[in-house]
């Protein structure tokens, strides 16, 4: 085992500094930028981490093979005008960049990933769910504690998260924490599409997750932190006049069975695919 592997085996993540070129992360951004500018929101769906009003709309459900959009909680005004510029306004972009658009397809399919993927254990690594977040100034939202196994569930569990800073993550402007070892405390929950429609979480394990013990992961641009699924993490609201970009991708084992009741689905057209 590598000293990453046991580093990651021991506290469920790893902070890796200067692994993305700075001009890489700048390319990502401007690719980002051009993409939201280009966007003519005919659907409004509104990105929120409050579990009681997770959006669960068609526009969202369907976004496993599209590049969709998706505003901040704080962006509107009550009679449902944007209350800042566009650009300035969206929370996030997903779910398929990394298959569908030539610029994140390159920055996603790196041999430098595919290597630390292979040392981490997976056998089949599945390029599965991109999204790029942008932690608006001022109104970027807070995200809560949550696994992403609960999201990307598979038999048995395999679900990988990398996480690129493509600017500096302070405390100021949200930056993620995570539970060292709670990687070990079970997955908890599982969000699935429900049987009459929309999307519901089951419970697996009722005991919380202790907030306590958490540590905040300031980065600068161009690191990488890597999650494991089971992994308790979180991070803080924006309140910053400083922007907080980052992309984040996630990957699963092609040998592990991706149950039919997961939310994100794929066109048997566009399956997820590896890093050829």
């Amino acid at each position: 085992m590598t000293d990453r592997a046991g580093q990651f085996e021991q506290q469920g993540y790893l902070v890796l500094p200067g692994f993305v070129p700075a001009a890489d992360c700048d390319a990502l951004k401007a690719r980002a930028e051009e993409l939201v500018a280009g966007f003519q929101p005919e659907t409004v769906s509104v990105f929120t981490t409050r579990e009681q009003t997770r959006t669960s709309d068609e526009y969202f459900l369907s976004s496993g093979d599209h590049i969709r959009f998706f505003f901040e909680e704080g962006a509107f005004r009550p009679d449902g005008s944007l209350r800042q510029d566009k650009a300035l306004s969206i929370n996030k972009i997903g779910h398929a960049l990394h298959d569908l658009d030539p610029r994140f397809d390159r920055f996603s399919r790196t041999p430098a990933l595919a290597s630390l993927t292979s040392e981490l254990g997976l056998w089949k690594p599945l390029l599965l769910q991109s999204m790029y977040i942008f932690k608006q100034p001022h109104i970027g939202g807070e995200v809560g504690s949550h696994q992403d196994s609960t999201f990307l569930y598979t038999e048995p569990l395999t679900c990988l998260g990398f996480w690129f800073a493509l600017e500096d993550a302070t405390l100021e402007n949200g930056c993620l924490w995570a539970l060292p070892g709670g990687h070990r405390l079970g997955l908890k929950k599982r969000f699935v599409r429900a049987e009459g429609g929309g999307t519901a979480f089951r419970v697996l394990d009722p005991t919380p997750v202790p907030e306590e013990g958490m540590v905040p992961l300031e980065v600068e641009k161009g690191t990488l932190v890597v999650l494991h699924g089971l992994l308790p993490h979180r991070s803080g609201p924006n309140t910053s006049p400083k922007s907080r970009h980052a992309y984040s991708l996630h990957l699963v084992d092609g040998t592990a069975t991706y149950p039919e009741d997961n939310w994100l689905h794929r066109s048997p057209a566009m399956p997820p695919r590896g890093f050829s």
